[in-house]
């Protein structure tokens, strides 16, 4: 019952589309300009860099408390409660992010929030796939590169790092997955040289 609960709040959570919400406060339908989505990349280009940067890190905080703080709720009420369940609310903050239930379930494409989830169960991998992530947009200018660049280093570093156990490692092998299906447009625009590139106008 204490996992079905917070699994719930996980999601109810996830699925609040502050860059929707941090966009209406400038009078800006995000869904109406740029690329149309509702994360903090469309609201960095639409809206400013400083506005970009407070969605994305409200995106991540939807993943992190629920895949750190939640485990240590549960384990308050219920003894030996296994943090190993931060990853599963974390997915489903992830999910409810990518499939919002306020917005008929078009949402955003979870990278903020992924990267909330893994900072709160794998630090070390959030580094590298930062620093991944950061090279791919300065040498590339490709966001949406940079992103599935920084999912897969992510993935391959908890399984090389070797201290997170089977649960996490196959979860944010999933996680990578999803988020490259999520960028499947993306990818296509990649490949027929029409992707936008961060920093410069249409």
């Amino acid at each position: 019952m204490m996992t079905l609960l917070l699994a719930v709040a996980a999601y109810l959570f996830g699925a609040v589309p502050f860059g929707l919400l941090v966009a209406k406060t400038q009078g800006v339908d995000i869904r109406a300009q740029g690329s149309g989505n509702i994360g903090a990349t469309n609201v960095f280009r639409v809206v400013g860099k400083g506005w970009g940067i407070f969605t994305f890190t409200l995106d991540a905080l939807k993943g992190f408390i629920p895949a750190f703080v939640f485990p240590r709720l549960g384990a308050l009420v219920v003894e030996g409660y296994s943090e190993d369940w931060g990853v599963l609310f974390g997915l489903v903050a992830i999910l409810g992010h990518t499939f919002p239930v306020y917005l008929k379930f078009k949402g955003g494409k979870g990278v903020a929030t992924s990267a909330g989830l893994l900072l709160g169960v794998a630090p070390l991998a959030v580094g590298v796939g930062f620093l991944c992530w950061l090279a791919t947009v300065l040498i590339s200018r490709y966001v949406s590169l940079a992103s599935i660049v920084a999912a897969l280093v992510c993935a391959a570093t908890v399984w090389v790092q070797g201290d997170k156990g089977l649960v996490v490692n196959v979860a944010l092998t999933l996680l990578a997955v999803l988020v490259v299906w999520l960028h499947r447009a993306n990818v296509k625009r990649l490949l027929n040289g029409t992707e936008n590139r961060f920093g410069k106008k249409k």
